[in-house]
């Protein structure tokens, strides 16, 4: 039987494919810019005949009733990171939040931990051999889809196919629903950045060298170093995600990856989340690799890059060098991330630069404290940190003492708190 008569056995109507589902199954669920909408939906509209079936995802762009409220005991979430669709759910019990590290996260479903009975995936169109790329997700889902019992796809004329370990075969994929609708977009670096915001980029690329290989977490601040990047030479890339910013800096010469010590001469990525000009750009292009993020999110694949640079955000750091960046106190925020994979990455890297950046305040208090909130998540360590960077400078913390640190750090909060900051820290006889 040819691939196109096997692809045609297998196409059906979303709502037929959602039959396949049993109460008690856990789902998979491919996300990002990636969510499977119409066979998410079609579980939503088969719900009430459900129960206790589980979806098991990280980040999802778009709207999220599979969540609300008339879901209970039908549909449960478990998320492990916390977007805004989903942040309402968690706080209120109505959907589950498991802490994990972003490069450990497709190792949940690969290894068992989560045994997975249906992935819910968003590909694109057979190439003409049958194969059908992951398109804007490939990291986090390929793993996660390949442990699953039964896969149900989503194959979208407007999906991307992207390169690398991205593609399966129509014979692995158990029921086809054909679609033709733009994706989501998600512009990073909509509207004007704050003056914050601008000046904290500018001292992280001051802290960039040339031959640098980056990664960029999410965030206005990533975002807005890389206009600031334009005199510096042949940069790279290997990082969990990106977005629109970088194809600018690839047309303009400045991201070459030709001096990367792993992967020289390709982007390596697991995800996308951009607009559609990003989406059209990656589409078959050969200078761009996305892997598992098992892979991409190493710390110890990450290190072989030299001069590896990891720009990471945070909600508060306290004077010792704790950075929390999934909770405010605790009340769950969003999630590890690839926060600690990247910083680890990069310290273990030859000449690497590992960066937590953050305004000095958030409204009218300091985001620089004495100590975290009660409760409040430790992402990275006090042993793992290098550079905290604010609009006001940058404090490099690692192989200072907790004098050293206190001091660094109080010299970049906001004036506003630096001597309330003092007093506090001669109390607790770190000064």
């Amino acid at each position: 039987m040819s691939w196109t008569e096997e692809y045609q056995k297998r196409v059906v109507t979303a709502a037929e494919a959602v039959k396949a589902v049993k109460s008690g199954d856990r789902i998979f669920l491919t996300g990002n810019c990636s969510v499977p909408t119409t066979v998410l939906a079609a579980l939503v509209d088969r719900a009430q005949e459900l129960e206790n079936v589980e979806i098991d995802q990280a980040l999802t762009i778009g709207s999220a009733n599979y969540v609300s409220p008339e879901m209970e005991g039908h549909l449960r979430v478990n998320t492990m990171f916390i977007s805004h669709n989903t942040r309402e759910a968690v706080h209120a019990g109505r959907a589950d939040f498991t802490p994990v590290l972003l490069s450990e996260f497709p190792l949940l479903f690969k290894d068992k931990h989560l045994p997975v009975n249906v992935a819910f995936v968003h590909l694109s169109p057979p190439d003409e051999h049958g194969y059908c790329s992951f398109g804007v997700e490939v990291g986090l889902s390929k793993s996660a889809a390949e442990s699953a019992e039964l896969i149900i796809a989503e194959v979208n004329d407007q999906m991307p196919r992207t390169l690398g370990d991205s593609f399966i075969h129509i014979s692995d994929i158990d029921y086809i629903v054909p679609v033709d609708y733009p994706l989501p977009e998600l512009a990073m670096g909509d509207g004007k950045p704050s003056e914050k915001v601008e000046k904290i980029a500018q001292f992280i690329a001051e802290l960039i060298p040339d031959e640098a290989t980056m990664q960029m977490g999410i965030g206005a601040v990533p975002d807005a170093v890389l206009k600031y990047l334009y005199d510096k030479k042949d940069l790279g890339i290997h990082t969990e995600l990106f977005s629109d910013g970088v194809i600018d800096l690839v047309e303009a010469g400045v991201i070459t990856n030709n001096k990367k010590t792993l992967h020289p001469g390709k982007i390596i990525a697991g995800f996308i989340l951009g607009t559609k000009r990003l989406y059209e750009w990656v589409h078959n292009n050969p200078l761009i690799e996305f892997l598992r993020t098992e892979y991409v999110n190493d710390p110890f694949v990450i290190s072989r890059n030299h001069r590896m640079v990891a720009i990471n955000s945070a909600i508060e750091v306290d004077l010792t060098g704790q950075i929390c960046a999934d909770s405010i106190g605790t009340k769950l925020y969003s999630g590890v991330g690839g926060q600690l994979d990247f910083i680890y990455g990069a310290s273990r890297s030859k000449g690497g630069v590992p960066i937590i950046a953050l305004p000095s305040t958030a409204k009218d208090f300091s985001r620089i404290v004495p100590t975290l909130k009660a409760g409040a998540g430790v992402v990275t360590t006090r042993n793992h940190v290098h550079y905290v960077v604010t609009e006001y400078g940058v404090a490099h913390l690692y192989g200072k003492t907790i004098r050293e640190r206190a001091l660094a750090l109080i010299n970049v909060s906001h004036p506003n708190f630096r001597e309330d900051l003092k007093k506090q820290a001669r109390e607790l006889h770190y000064i």
